[in-house]
């Protein structure tokens, strides 16, 4: 086993990463922005490195920071957590050209699925179900306004090097097109430096449902099930569940297998995620995007699956075997994970400020994986990720019962929190069905 870990990363996710190492026996290495400096992960590691100031681009994205860092605290390996570098190719060859460990999936596979382009087409060589769309960058407006047509309305308009739900918009017809063109391919410019745009076909009325894969050292790549994600504001998840309450046994087999080869496709090695929408009409799914990193949401399949990911990540990276029997994988109970954001609850506006009180839940099937303690302050510098709580129980119905309890319990003052947003989404009638879709936070608001 690995014997020495650098955390690339900040918050909730990288004291889960220094969590699982220190119960291996693994020395771990946080790096941190000035910013950051008395955060719980920075304590919690066994050595700590100041990277540079609160700006990203200085310090959690400095890479000649970081590989320093590594290099003067001896260590074996980098784990990057997700976001910031995790899935930068340039990167992840550089950590391994400097003789480390890379806690990650191959640069050749991150560069296959950074573009979304390029991974639909190698998804539809694969034999995974992709949504109609472009095959290849609309190169102006003349051409979206072509390929829309031959499509059909509506279409999503979406950056190709995008992700996290960001560099995405909605056109009803070609006079929404024209508008969307532009605004999107201005945002991937300035936020991904590639201002490459694709035009896909937009379903009113979807689920997004994922499937957890992992590439073992030996070659194989295996699913851990599937998550529902279709909570969300803005494109982005506030909510993820496992199993999906719209997934019956036999798709959920499809989904898996067309998961599987997905992997298969890009030789994948370590944790990822092929995200997809579901027509819940039809029961037709569509390959989204590969996330080549641990995902914000990998507990509830922790729960669900009764595996430690951050340690079948070092595992993989070490060349070991997995924990777990790769023949007899099966899920067992249902799991929720809320994410705590320090935002306004009604138009999730973000609200840094200092937490004046945090006072966290517990109890039979409670997890709260969190990045902050009372007396910290959320800076507007990062993502406005401050917990996230992980309920669970032998039935969906227990798990949601747990979740109204940990909500209620959960104490938080300073930031503005979503908490109360939570608590109206745990009694509403669409959610507690099961029959929901992307649309069910705009039509609470």
């Amino acid at each position: 086993m690995i014997e020495s870990l650098l955390v690339a990363n900040r918050g909730e996710i990288a004291r889960r990463i220094i969590r699982t190492g220190r119960r291996l026996g693994i020395r771990t290495i946080a790096v941190h922005s000035e910013a950051d400096g008395a955060l719980p992960f920075v304590t919690e590691a066994d050595e700590a490195v100041c990277v540079g100031p609160a700006n990203p681009a200085q310090s959690y994205r400095n890479v000649e920071a970081i590989l320093e860092a590594a290099r003067s605290t001896g260590v074996q390996a980098i784990h990057p957590g997700y976001g910031f570098l995790s899935e930068n190719a340039d990167f992840a060859r550089t950590v391994e050209g400097s003789g480390l460990i890379w806690v990650g999936p191959g640069a050749d596979a991150i560069t296959a699925m950074g573009d979304k382009i390029n991974a639909r087409n190698l998804m539809a060589a694969a034999g995974v179900p992709v949504a109609p769309g472009t095959t290849e960058p609309a190169a102006d407006l003349d051409a979206a306004v072509a390929a829309a047509a031959e499509i059909g309305y509506p279409v999503m308009v979406k950056a190709a090097a995008g992700g996290g739900g960001m560099g995405m918009g909605v056109a009803a017809d070609e006079a929404a097109l024209r508008t969307e063109y532009d605004k999107v391919r201005a945002f991937a410019e300035r936020m991904f430096g590639d201002g490459s745009v694709l035009i896909e076909r937009y379903f009113p009325r979807v689920r997004h449902v994922e499937v957890q894969i992992l590439g073992l050292a030996d070659g194989r790549v295996v699913a851990l099930g599937e998550r529902e994600c279709s909570v969300q504001r803005r494109n982005q998840k506030l909510v993820e569940e496992s199993p999906s309450p719209a997934v019956s046994p036999e798709l959920r087999e499809r989904f898996l297998a067309a998961a599987v080869r997905a992997g298969e496709a890009v030789n994948y090695r370590n944790a990822g995620t092929v995200e997809c929408l579901l027509d819940p009409s039809t029961q037709e799914f569509f390959f989204l995007e590969m996330n080549t990193r641990l995902q914000v949401e990998h507990p509830v399949t922790e729960y669900v699956y009764g595996v430690d990911l951050v340690e079948e990540q070092l595992r993989v990276a070490a060349g070991l075997a997995p924990t777990f029997d790769p023949d007899a994988l099966a899920p067992r109970g249902h799991a929720i994970e809320l994410r705590i954001n320090a935002e306004d609850p009604k138009r999730f506006l973000p609200g840094p400020g200092a937490i004046t009180t945090w006072n966290e839940p517990a109890g039979a099937g409670v997890r709260v994986d969190s990045g902050y303690v009372a007396g910290n302050t959320v800076t507007p510098f990062y993502d406005s990720l401050m917990a996230k709580l992980i309920v669970s129980g032998d039935t969906r119905e227990e798990a949601v019962e747990r979740a109204r309890a940990a909500v209620a319990q959960f104490e938080i003052a300073g930031p503005k929190c979503n908490l109360p947003f939570f608590a109206e989404l745990l009694e509403n009638p669409e959610f507690l069905s099961g029959d929901y879709d992307t649309g069910i936070v705009s039509r609470m608001r």
